[in-house]
């Protein structure tokens, strides 16, 4: 320790410190302080006390310069050519203490920013005998002082050009803060805003208020729905995404409410719903667990249930096939849409309504699917219609057929599976042209129909399953939906085997009459032929008697 303190004192004659227990308590500051520099020296700047910390932080050995160098030589040049060093100790002999920030020189060269304390050292009878120089380096706290700052200003600039109102707001429900969005959106300059009550600038104060406390007791609020007063009136819907905001201890210091202008978004959404609600059809979203979310007024007459009771409860729950109902939305979530989907809707009054469902998933604005939106067709009347139609085709004796575009049987009639033999299920789908004994001529036949419109009287013959033919001719003309695009031909068959089997017989008959006219036709010219020559005979003997006599 001697040795130590020796390294550390003065090279000449002056004192150092007090004797005693001041000299003690120095000595044990210089041992213990690494983190602050800490440099003795006389009333001219020569160095006589140099610490552990003077060391680390400037870089050179107590030996160094002690008794052998002047402090002016942690001075920048500029500062030394400007008298700075002179400068700080008189000032610091007149004041009793030079405090402040100094660009400061370490051994290597290397400039670093200190925070420096000079004051002077007096002998007891209070004469200046030196100077004590503390110092620290600041530079990490100048480098976080600036990077805060650049974070501050990055931070306000990021808060300035959101588009959005953004506000903070205190634990007792004051605007600590607020950004050119929230100015535009009140009329209010910042400096009047600041400082008064957040509710004060909403249609309902109230729920403006419930809604940070609620924040500040769950840590966060989403899409809550307010409206915002300007001054001169206007409003304008906003939803508010919010949470609280802490200091390094974690300790909440505030809240931290963002608020999304959704006035354009609630028009389109009530204009959605005028549209939704002109619909005649019944409409209705589902949620992805089959809940009812949203109905129209027709899915209330359709149903006579009112919206409270239909909306949260099963969308299956409705129809006479609930599983099949089922089935048809999951259908949709499996696959992003179904159509013409057939259920029965039950009234409340068991009074049944036939639809046909036109279903697709709808999503939020990233694709996610959020459930899906569904619009039933009645057709009841359609279906009524079609068991008429069909019970007119059933009643029909000719053989009726329909044929798609790729020649497909898509639908017969009784009379046709009689004809050829097969049920009906086995007809359908099948190629019209098998059931014929010229299958050419069939195609031929139906393609003219898809090319011309119709054919009249065109003669084939079909041949049952048993190997019985039948000669039929068909009457067929193309069909189409209600936009004119043709779907099919529908053909109908004239059995005319027995009219030809008639025909043939007349036929025949005629040859025979024919024959027997021709045959009497001979008789009665060689009848005929004989009674001339009698007739000339007579006459020949009534001249040869008349020429006797003469």
């Amino acid at each position: 320790m001697e040795a130590r303190t020796k390294s550390m004192t003065a090279r000449n004659d002056a004192p150092l410190a007090p004797q005693g227990e001041q000299s003690a308590f120095l000595q044990n500051i210089l041992e213990s302080s690494t983190e602050y520099s800490i440099i003795g020296k006389d009333l001219t700047g020569n160095i006589q006390l140099w610490n552990a910390g003077a060391r680390r932080l400037y870089g050179y050995e107590p030996e160094d310069v002690i008794g052998k160098a002047n402090s002016s030589m942690l001075h920048t040049p500029e500062d030394i050519a400007a008298g700075k060093p002179a400068e700080i100790m008189a000032t610091a002999l007149q004041a009793g203490k030079w405090e402040g920030t100094l660009s400061r020189c370490r051994n290597s060269g290397e400039r670093f920013t200190a925070r420096v304390v000079i004051t002077p050292r007096r002998d007891v009878t209070g004469k200046p005998i030196g100077f004590l120089l503390i110092s620290k380096d600041i530079s990490d706290e100048i480098r976080l002082t600036e990077e805060l700052k650049a974070t501050q200003f990055y931070a306000r600039s990021l808060i300035e050009a959101s588009l959005d109102p953004l506000v903070t707001i205190s634990p007792e429900g004051k605007i600590t803060d607020v950004n050119e969005g929230s100015i535009k959106i009140t009329g209010i300059p910042r400096e009047k805003l600041i400082g008064t009550d957040f509710s004060d600038y909403f249609t309902e104060p109230e729920k403006a208020r419930e809604g940070y406390q609620q924040v500040f007791s769950k840590g966060a609020v989403t899409d809550y729905p307010l409206t915002i007063r300007h001054k001169d009136g206007r409003l304008t819907d906003v939803l508010y995404n919010a949470s609280v905001y802490k200091d390094a201890q974690g300790n909440v210091l505030g809240v931290f409410a963002a608020a999304r202008d959704v006035t354009a978004q609630k028009q389109a959404s009530q204009y959605a719903r005028s549209l939704i609600e002109a619909s005649l059809d019944p409409l209705v979203t589902i949620s992805p667990e089959g809940k009812i979310t949203d109905v129209n007024e027709g899915s209330i007459k359709v149903t006579g249930v009112p919206r409270e009771k239909l909306i949260g409860a099963d969308f299956s729950d409705y129809f006479t096939e609930p599983a099949k109902a089922r089935e048809g939305y999951e259908r949709v979530f499996a696959e992003g849409f179904v159509t013409d989907y057939p259920l029965t809707i039950r009234h409340k009054d068991g009074r049944l309504t036939d639809v046909l469902y036109n279903a697709s998933v709808y999503k939020d604005a990233r694709g996610n699917v959020l459930g899906v939106f569904a619009a039933a067709r009645d057709v009841t009347a359609q279906k009524q219609a079609s068991q008429y139609a069909r019970s007119l085709i059933e009643a029909s004796l000719d053989p009726l057929v329909t044929i798609s575009a790729e020649g497909k049987i898509t639908d017969v009639n009784a009379a046709s599976a009689e004809i050829t033999g097969l049920p009906r299920e086995r007809l359908i789908a099948t190629d019209f042209s098998d059931y014929f004994t010229e299958p050419e001529k069939a195609r031929e036949g139906y393609k003219q129909v898809f090319e011309k419109g119709l054919v009249s009287n065109y003669p084939l013959t079909l041949r049952h399953r048993d190997g019985k033919l039948t000669d039929v001719l068909y009457n067929a003309s193309v069909y189409k939906d209600m936009r004119g695009n043709v779907l099919g031909v529908f053909a109908a068959a004239r059995d005319v085997t027995a009219q030809k089997k008639a025909e043939a017989e007349i036929a025949e008959q005629r040859t025979k009459e024919l024959e027997r006219l021709a045959e009497l036709e001979r008789f009665q010219r060689l009848t005929v032929g004989r009674e001339l020559k009698m007739i000339e005979l007579k006459k020949e003997i009534e001249e040869l008697k008349k020429t006797g006599i003469r």
